[in-house]
């Protein structure tokens, strides 16, 4: 196999879709009143609702509702005046109930869009639903390599279960890591914007499944699908979509069978390997949730929720290029993220000259949060330091070098 990294195929086309996964940061669950915190006590956030108990009854966290309409607002999609909770049947050790309440085919919010920048070059990705649903428990694999496939038993911790889950379910209209890589990057950002999610990959907050196929160029018709679940970093993505389609291309090269599967993706090997063969909707056993009312956002309700929309990552990025006068690149590195954006800002209002500010935020700043491995927020810079090297540097007391 060719090693991941290669040049991008000529004679083939990758198609890729992406399914992130974005925890919501309610004080809440979804249908019950236990805490939404990570890193608890195992079990110490779980009640007989979330546990699945006979006899219990949901009750749904009209705050999450309305992450879920403000994320489809910035989306652009059109919110759905009839929108139904479904069971989604199946068994699994972190799955108390033995089915998630989830939405299947009259999800909250659908037919968006949200465009992305590869090369300075746009690309309008379509976004097919944001649906709401509940999250799983975790687990634990204890021994060996910490797989289940190894492993000498498993532990079950249920405080993640019933945690409101957003799920963003793109068109598949990717054509490159590079493009999947900006499409979560630029999801993350208008997530962190919103303030629904703290967008935590590393814990757990917000995660993706890819779902990557290809086929020879010129062709309509998609090739075998292989899904790669759980990918919790920006990193990981792109390596794990760059290994698939070498070995989606490999195997099309040699006339080797592909299947229709879903995929782990090991981050110490950077390979990915055989989860299951892929499930179809039809497998889950989709009925609407008998306990829930639909949901039926009226206008008032969803224009309300409109007026308090933040400005969006695209919209400060336009503004900095405008009124800062900053290159469309700077203005892209400062202020496609919400901390960066604030902390570049605060800098200015304390006399910084936006240009320079912005090169030193992208050159030396950045170099030196790189290396010590933290971000703004994590380092003891300020908006008050950078200001007044700025200054100092303007008017020679120091030089730049």
């Amino acid at each position: 196999m060719s090693l991941p990294g290669t040049q991008a195929m000529t004679e083939y086309e990758t198609v890729i879709g992406l399914e992130c996964h974005v925890e919501l940061a309610t004080a809440t669950k979804m249908f019950c009143g236990c805490a939404n915190e990570f890193g608890a006590a195992p079990n110490t956030n779980v009640c007989p609702i979330c546990l699945g108990h006979p006899g219990t009854l949901p009750v749904p966290n009209r705050i999450a509702i309305e992450h879920t309409i403000k994320i489809g607002l910035a989306l652009g999609c059109r919110i759905a005046p009839y929108s139904v909770f479904h069971r989604k049947n199946y068994f699994y050790p972190d799955m108390p109930k033995n089915y998630q309440i989830s939405q299947y085919d009259l999800p909250l919010c659908v037919e968006g869009a949200l465009d992305v920048q590869v090369d300075g070059v746009t690309r309008r990705v379509g976004i097919t639903r944001v649906h709401l649903e509940e999250d799983t428990g975790k687990s634990l694999h204890v021994g060996a390599t910490g797989r289940i496939a190894d492993a000498d038993h498993s532990l079950e911790d249920y405080n993640r279960a019933g945690v409101p889950l957003v799920e963003v379910v793109s068109e598949p209209d990717m054509r490159s890591a590079e493009e999947a890589r900006a499409y979560l990057i630029e999801l993350r950002s208008v997530l962190e914007s919103l303030g629904v999610s703290d967008v935590r990959m590393e814990e757990g907050s917000l995660r993706c499944d890819a779902n990557i196929s290809v086929r020879a160029r010129g062709e309509e018709a998609l090739g075998v699908k292989a899904e790669i679940k759980n990918l919790n970093s920006i990193r990981s993505l792109y390596r794990a979509v760059r290994f698939e389609e070498e070995r989606h291309r490999d195997a099309l090269e040699n006339g080797a069978p592909l299947v229709q599967e879903t995929r782990h993706w090991d981050e110490g090997r950077g390979v990915t390997s055989p989860m299951r063969s892929k499930e179809f909707a039809f497998d889950y056993r989709y009925f609407p949730e008998p306990d829930l009312s639909p949901i039926e956002p009226d206008a008032e309700w969803i224009e309300k929720l409109r007026a308090e929309l933040p400005e969006l990552p695209a919209a400060r990025r336009a503004r900095f290029q405008s009124e800062y006068a900053l290159e469309a690149r700077h203005a892209a590195l400062v202020g496609t993220a919400g901390e960066t954006a604030r902390f570049f800002e605060e800098a200015v209002s304390l006399g910084a000259d936006p240009r320079a500010a912005a090169n030193w935020m992208t050159g030396d700043v950045a170099g030196a949060l790189r290396e010590s491995k933290l971000s703004l927020t994590e380092s003891k810079v300020t908006p008050a330091h950078l200001a007044d090297l700025v200054r100092l540097v303007a008017d020679q007391t120091i030089s730049s070098a």
